[in-house]
């Protein structure tokens, strides 16, 4: 297996778990994190290897990542395994893959690349690369099926594992905030570009946020090993908002929040499946960004309104991603809980079409590409 940064790690440790249940002999190894670790992954290399995120990024580390994937292709073909399974991370992934299966290795990706979003000439090169994806979204299998590419829809796994009701009074307890608090979550994302990029932004906004409304609670869940990039910006940028950092525990910082800054990603789904108003951002280097949105599809970049095919929640990109309009969108939320509630009752019913336990829905293929 090979499962890049921490969304990957996260995914691939609840697909670990119905593996186990249903092979509890299985042996894995590969490139993962510690949501693996705990079903007895063993990684010969770490997940933050591969939590690179753009071109200019990947150019600067391309020679690393070539050659960890070369050394991973060598030993896989030595090992032999019954099969590989990509998670995510198709930049890396597919390559391997395709090598693989060339190699008659049977090859299996979990989580879809986006060619609905991006990259659609992408296509053919995953007919290449695997024999089978596991897709999150309902509306992704038919996509594959017209390229002669099989795929099974498994659900998504945070569906199976975020409860429907949410734990609000829970997690504010956990986190040291009162019931009558109003709380501001901001999720800035899991990469180190993406603290340079959006962190200082997010921080400025609840600076912009707490001068206008005093008495307001943020919290700031960190990615382990980031929090070296993010102590520094706390009392520079908002030495005032007394934001919280957690380390990690993202999901209870969800639960508690009454509206969260979120930085776009998987993040923004897990934030629907905590029924939660929110605000989705991105910012990446200038030239990358003229790249992608040659390349976009569609005029959406957050899950949720992906999903929904329409823009349920604001989205303020790049230039628009300003601290004031971010701050801004956050009060937007907060003075109109009818909206928020409204909002809530759909992410509620998406909630309830991704359930469908994904782990046994899995395996359940997995197995079918075992067999054939």
């Amino acid at each position: 297996m090979v499962a890049g940064e921490a969304s990957g790690d996260l995914l691939a440790g609840l697909l670990l778990g119905g593996l186990k249940a249903r092979w509890p002999g299985l042996e894995s190894h590969g490139i993962g994190g510690p949501r693996m670790a705990e079903h007895g992954f063993q990684a010969w290399w770490p997940h933050t290897k591969l939590a690179v995120r753009g071109y200019t990024e990947v150019l600067l580390r391309l020679r690393e990542l070539l050659r960890i994937r070369r050394e991973m292709g060598d030993r896989v073909l030595q090992e032999r395994p019954d099969a590989f399974i990509g998670v995510d991370a198709p930049d890396f992934n597919l390559g391997l893959e395709t090598r693989l299966k060339a190699q008659g290795v049977k090859t299996i990706h979990f989580v879809g690349p986006s060619v609905w979003a991006w990259r659609s000439d992408r296509i053919l090169k995953i007919g290449q690369a695997v024999d089978h994806i596991l897709c999150l979204f309902p509306f992704e299998p038919a996509l594959y099926a017209k390229h002669g590419i099989g795929a099974t829809y498994v659900g998504h796994p945070l569906a199976d594992t975020i409860p429907m009701e949410v734990p609000r009074d829970a997690a504010r307890a956990a986190l040291g905030l009162a019931p009558g608090d109003t709380v501001v979550a901001l999720l800035p994302g899991s990469r180190g570009g993406e603290i340079k990029y959006i962190a200082p932004k997010l921080l400025a906004a609840a600076e912009l946020m707490v001068k206008q409304r005093p008495g307001l609670k943020f919290v700031l869940p960190v990615v382990p090993g980031l929090r070296k990039l993010v102590e520094p910006l706390v009392p520079r940028l908002a030495p005032t908002a007394g934001v919280v950092l957690l380390d990690g525990r993202s999901h209870e910082a969800l639960a508690a929040c009454d509206v969260t800054l979120i930085a776009s990603g998987t993040a923004t789904l897990e934030a629907a499946l905590f029924k939660r108003p929110m605000v989705i951002t991105y910012t990446i280097h200038y030239l990358e960004w003229l790249r992608l949105r040659r390349l976009q599809l569609q005029p959406w970049i957050g899950l949720p309104n992906i999903l929904f095919n329409e823009f349920v929640v604001p989205e303020l990109i790049q230039q628009k991603a300003t601290p004031e309009a971010l701050a801004q969108g956050a009060f937007d939320w907060l003075d109109q809980p009818a909206r928020a509630a409204a909002l809530a009752e759909r992410f509620a019913g998406l909630h309830r079409e991704l359930r469908r336990n994904t782990a046994q829905a899995a395996t359940d293929a997995i197995e079918k590409v075992l067999a054939a």
